[in-house]
């Protein structure tokens, strides 16, 4: 029987189909394998080129698995931008500040009305301790104002709270010792009001819902072996005090903000920390707090005990009737 050049043509595709259907069964063969370890072992009997390679599938398998893991990690990039450009750099500044009002509480913080807390005051005069005491501290939080600190406090002063006290209300500070009341200094008292009406644990408790008040994040860094989220809150007369929260515990650890000094004309900043938050009445609260200025310590207050919602009457936070009043320091 004749063998035309057709037949061959079909004979020869029948054989390429068939071979690469082998080839996809059975994986590439030892001859064309250069990582078998078993090549040396092909019997004479048989020819190497026929023996399978014991590598090829695992081959196949990892190209197969690492087309996946790319195609995975593709997808993770590509939800982790559309994240990123769906939450704005203001939501989320509103999102870390609503976290840390969570951790500090929640509803709880909100409902706090008054606050006492007991430990040791001291104060700093270029970076030197200048004065120590022990401290009773008496807050009261009165109804939110926009752009108003509503808030009173006295600042109780010896063991026995007998050495005088400092007074802070809506109409003015004074400072009470057995002489009689002295008015504070107009600067002191604006610089009192200024530094509590941008303290982080105030705006949380008291301006949240503060017309104008906005939220900016700065992104997320690293604070004393810390990961921190970095917020800018502005209020409506352009006040901005920045403040880092953790990523871990999601409280305030740390804030500052600057003023304009009245007497040299430049900036001066004002930076306070919190550290060892401990629970009180279903709230977190810290147990220290310090304040810098220009990087010179200023104040320092450690807390043995506090106490919320104690009740505390007006009686507290105005001056006795029968208190001599003395002449403002010029």
């Amino acid at each position: 029987m004749k063998t035309t050049s057709n037949d061959l043509i079909g004979n020869r595709g029948a054989r390429t189909r068939a071979w690469r259907a082998c080839s996809l069964v059975v994986g590439r063969t030892i001859g064309f394998c250069r990582l078998s370890a078993r090549r040396t072992l092909a019997r004479d009997d048989r020819t190497r080129k026929a023996m399978v390679c014991p590598t090829a599938r695992t081959h196949e398998c990892v190209r197969h698995g690492t087309k996946w893991l790319f195609c995975l990690l593709a997808c993770a990039a590509l939800v982790g931008g559309l994240w990123a450009q769906e939450e704005t750099r203001q939501a989320r500044g509103k999102r870390v500040v609503d976290e840390a009002l969570a951790a500090l509480g929640g509803d709880a913080f909100l409902r706090v009305e008054d606050r006492v807390e007991t430990g040791r005051a001291y104060s700093f005069y270029d970076s030197k301790l200048s004065g120590l005491s022990v401290a009773t501290v008496y807050t009261r939080y009165l109804v939110p104002a926009p752009g108003k600190l509503a808030m009173r406090e006295r600042e109780n002063f010896g063991r026995k709270q007998d050495e005088g006290f400092v007074l802070f209300n809506e109409s003015g500070a004074w400072e009470v010792n057995y002489h009689g009341a002295k008015p504070l200094e107009d600067q002191r008292f604006k610089n009192y009001q200024e530094t509590e009406l941008l303290n982080i644990l105030y705006i949380l408790r008291q301006r949240l819902a503060e017309p104008g008040l906005s939220f900016y994040s700065q992104g997320s860094d690293v604070f004393e072996n810390q990961p921190v989220e970095i917020v800018d809150i502005t209020d409506a007369n352009g006040r901005t005090v920045t403040v880092y929260f953790s990523k871990f515990t999601k409280l305030p650890l740390r804030q500052s903000f600057r003023r304009r000094n009245p007497i040299y004309g430049d900036f001066d900043t004002e930076v306070t920390a919190f550290a060892k938050y401990h629970p009180t009445g279903g709230i977190l609260w810290p147990y220290d707090i310090r304040r810098e200025r220009n990087g010179d310590k200023i104040f320092e207050m450690y807390s043995e005990t506090v106490e919320i919602n104690q009740s505390l009457g007006d009686e507290l936070f105005t001056l006795p009737a029968s208190v001599k009043m003395l002449p403002k320091d010029k």
